[in-house]
């Protein structure tokens, strides 16, 4: 097995390698971001597999196996990628205990890569196919499932990957790593009684995007953007969750959050959402006042869980980059 950089493909192949390469783009990145836990580090990636496979596509022998030649070279860079770097998080995860709903939630926080970033779904799960894959697919890029992956060993990680999500044979996934099927089925058993051990499986089911929750998420839009926090409360759980990457904090409680907005979270106040679909889940892009002047700037991505007709986590991302990756622009659009 080897990714080894070649020459660039001739004339002949080039012609045919955009289109070929192309149109496996958005589930490598999907693998890519399960694998890495971040969308910038996923899309580096790509571009570096698919820099490495234009080199090299003329000594690719059979059209049919361009796809797990692609995988190959995406998992050598993904595992380089991974070597001695340290486990990314949620942010309740990389936090003693709640912080409290005060300013004093923002005084710390987290270290550059420490936490696991958002995903656009039209970025990294397919665009159709059969129904019950894609709710596998769904379900294995929501948040707390890709924060989970982030336990196991790297070729852990890619074995489950491919086998479970991807729905890979054995003897393939055995091929692709360069080892043996007994191996494979081996680190398989591993990666399942890890996620196991940590209840990856009894985290609450992601929600449905369609109409059953279409009420809730207009009333959801509806309360932020007039900053009727007593209406935005009524949406959540109690036991609601919210966090605020870079920064440490986490809070669990409705009450703790609507007095949190009400506190550090006033600047919100008079922001636009525009709804997008984040890791499986309903999402928000969030652009906040900027002045007196009307205009506004990209200030979040706010990824939600549905669960029983109530929004029981919000993750906020304050990363603007995210609004360049994932196409978004830089004023709100006209409704």
């Amino acid at each position: 097995m080897t990714d080894v950089i070649a020459e660039p493909a001739g004339p002949g192949v080039t012609a045919e390698l955009e289109p070929r390469l192309a149109e496996h783009r958005r589930e490598l990145t999907g693998y890519c971001y399960r694998m890495l836990g971040s969308a910038f580090d996923a899309e580096d990636a790509v571009q570096d597999t698919m820099v490495r496979a234009w080199r090299s596509l003329d000594r690719l022998e059979g059209s049919g196996a361009l796809r797990s030649w692609l995988y190959r070279i995406a998992t050598n860079v993904c595992l380089d990628a991974l070597d001695g770097r340290k486990r990314r998080a949620l942010p309740v995860d990389l936090s003693v205990e709640p912080s409290a709903p005060v300013e004093a939630s923002l005084s710390r926080v987290l270290p550059d890569g420490a936490w696991v970033e958002p995903a656009l779904d039209r970025q990294v799960l397919p665009s159709g196919g059969d129904p019950a894959d894609v709710a596998v697919q769904r379900e294995s890029v929501r948040l707390a499932f890709v924060a989970a992956l982030q336990h196991l060993p790297p070729r852990q990680r890619a074995v489950l990957i491919l086998r479970d999500v991807l729905r890979w044979k054995a003897d393939e996934v055995a091929a692709l790593l360069g080892t043996t099927t007994a191996a494979v089925n081996s680190a398989l058993q591993r990666a399942r009684a890890t996620l196991s051990g940590m209840q990856a499986a009894d985290v609450r089911p992601a929600s449905d995007l369609r109409e059953e929750h279409a009420d809730l998420l207009a009333r959801y839009l509806d309360a932020f953007e007039r900053y009727d926090i007593d209406a935005f409360v009524a949406l959540l759980a109690e036991d609601a969750v919210q966090d605020m990457p870079p920064f440490a904090m986490w809070l669990r409680s409705a009450v703790d959050i609507g007095t949190w907005m009400l506190g550090p979270g006033i600047e919100c106040r008079g922001s636009r959402l525009l709804p997008v679909s984040l890791n499986g889940n309903p999402g928000f892009a969030q652009w906040r006042a900027s002045g007196p002047d009307g205009g506004y700037r990209p200030w979040a991505l706010q990824a939600l869980e549905i669960c029983g007709g109530r929004i029981v986590r919000i993750t906020s991302f304050l990363d603007t980059r995210l609004f360049l990756l994932f196409g978004l622009p830089d004023t709100p659009p006209d409704r």
